[in-house]
């Protein structure tokens, strides 16, 4: 009996000390997403439902709604910018998002609108964004209901297939420019280390060929 309850007790201990653990991860990462956030414009888009067809209209329109963005914006374009444009492009972005719906056959209304987001942590290219809350601009499509799907839209970090993107040098180097420089390698992913051993494909027949002497001599001896 008494077994059982230091074993239960041991566990409880090692599972507070996980939560514990996880609490304090979580606080630190959300700390640095309140020193980070103000340099950067995250991109939100929610589906109208989790149905096939929603989804796959989600990821549509998501790309129409970029593709117009950062045409209008061209190039060298600052965060101030960004966040000016989509204020003053609102409605023609969204009756384009709408337009488009509706020749797919989806009578749903687009919503746009420049708020703050909590956001988990999510990977872009080699880098990784810490969970907290940012400034976004975010579509809600119909009811808005559906999973979403999110990006970095200043510095652009806009990614179809963000796990195997690589992060443009010019938006690296805005990241570089305008945070300080521990929380910008803290950004970066880190890699596992690979150690190579190179070996002398030479050295190894020599090396053979000098164990087969000695077994000669000993064998002589």
């Amino acid at each position: 009996m008494k077994y059982k309850r230091d074993l239960f007790l041991c566990m409880t201990c090692l599972l507070l000390a996980f939560l514990l653990t996880m609490a304090s991860g979580r606080r630190n990462e959300e700390a640095m997403a309140a020193r980070i956030a103000p340099e950067i414009l995250r991109f939100h888009v929610l589906a109208n439902s989790d149905s096939d067809g929603d989804q796959q209209l989600k990821l549509r329109v998501r790309t129409l709604l970029l593709d117009s963005i950062y045409e209008g914006l061209g190039e060298n374009a600052s965060l101030d910018d960004t966040k000016e444009y989509v204020l003053a492009n609102k409605s023609s972005l969204e009756q384009q998002a709408e337009d488009y719906m509706k020749a797919q056959g989806y009578d749903y209304p687009a919503h746009m609108e420049v708020t703050k987001c909590y956001f988990p942590t999510k990977t872009y290219g080699d880098m990784v964004f810490p969970c907290g809350t940012y400034d976004a601009v975010r579509v809600e499509i119909g009811s808005g209901k559906g999973h979403n799907w999110w990006c970095v839209l200043y510095p652009p970090l806009c990614f179809v297939d963000s796990t195997y993107a690589v992060v443009p040098d010019s938006s690296r180097e805005v990241l570089k420019q305008s945070l300080d420089a521990a929380d910008y390698q803290a950004l970066i992913l880190k890699q596992p280390e690979v150690h190579v051993r190179i070996r002398s494909k030479l050295l190894d027949l020599l090396k053979k060929d000098s164990g087969k002497t000695e077994g000669r001599v000993q064998l002589n001896r």
